[in-house]
């Protein structure tokens, strides 16, 4: 059986984004025109996806209605002969069977995906972070698919970082058997440099059997009383073979300041309609800096 649906998490506050995520979800934050969400989206329909489930909570109506139909506006851009506009307004609305979800506490990222579950019955799925773009020449949802459909067994995408950054992420421990794929033996979340098992983290996409659920079942709740995927899969893959893969591709995450700004940068420099004025623009700033 291979992977049809997909789970995108988006419930959390997006805190480091106030005041603009007080009444706008930070994954509806643009990446020039498009939001973060609408990406994430687009990954896992390139990847084969026909059915997505979202993990929304409180403030986020604007990701349903983005996904939804705006008949009035469709209306006014026929009107008005702005076809390309139209095409693109009304593509939003068919690119997958979508659904929604409301979380009912904010207990972590364990307990949003168990809000799947009904949803995703016996099949195994895919996870998306919704506030995690990757940039690659094939989607790294479809590259973990295709591990899985080789595997029949759990996969998560992996990024190799500097030694120095590993405290900022849940790092794995395991051996190759094939050129950039792990057969993982452990996770490790946020550890010390000295403790860490690899330079290899955890990069915001996984795909999952059905079975996480009972493990997510079994996890306890850690800090703040939230109840970590990680530790789930901490549970799992003591039991159940789990594979990592080192995928083709960059991967942003919108999730701070800094490098929802880099992201910004990144994609404007691949739009023909605005990369040339923003070279020029970056290169008048890197002149008066160096002045």
């Amino acid at each position: 059986m291979t992977v049809r649906k997909a789970v995108i998490p988006a419930a959390g506050f997006g805190t480091r984004f106030l005041p603009a995520a007080k009444s706008q979800p930070k994954e509806m934050l643009p990446i020039v025109d498009t939001p973060t969400i609408q990406y994430v989206v687009e990954e896992a329909v390139a990847s084969g996806i026909t059915d997505i489930l979202m993990i929304i909570g409180r403030g986020k109506h604007s990701i349903e209605e983005h996904f939804d139909r705006h008949l009035e506006l469709e209306q006014e851009l026929k009107e008005k002969g702005k076809t390309e506009d139209l095409e693109r307004v009304q593509r939003i609305s068919s690119l997958a069977d979508i659904h929604f979800v409301w979380q009912k506490g904010l207990r972590g990222l364990g307990d949003a995906v168990s809000y799947a579950r009904h949803h995703v019955g016996a099949e195994p799925f895919a996870v998306l972070l919704g506030d995690t773009i990757v940039d690659a020449p094939r989607p790294v949802t479809r590259q973990l698919i295709e591990v899985y459909d080789r595997y029949n067994a759990s996969v998560v995408a992996l990024e190799e970082v500097e030694r120095s950054k590993v405290s900022r992420y849940g790092v794995i421990g395991g051996k190759a058997v094939e050129k950039g794929l792990y057969k993982i033996s452990r996770f490790v979340e946020k550890p010390s440099v000295e403790d860490a098992p690899s330079n290899l983290v955890i990069a915001g996409r996984y795909v999952f059997t059905a079975e996480i659920f009972d493990w997510i079942a079994k996890t306890k709740p850690g800090k703040n009383d939230e109840i970590q995927l990680t530790d789930a899969m901490r549970l799992m893959v003591a039991r159940r073979a789990m594979y990592g893969l080192r995928f083709d591709g960059v991967r942003y995450d919108i999730g701070n300041k800094l490098d929802f700004i880099k992201t910004n940068i990144a994609f404007g420099l691949k739009r023909p309609d605005i990369a040339e004025g923003l070279r020029e623009y970056l290169r008048e700033v890197a002149g008066r800096r160096a002045m």
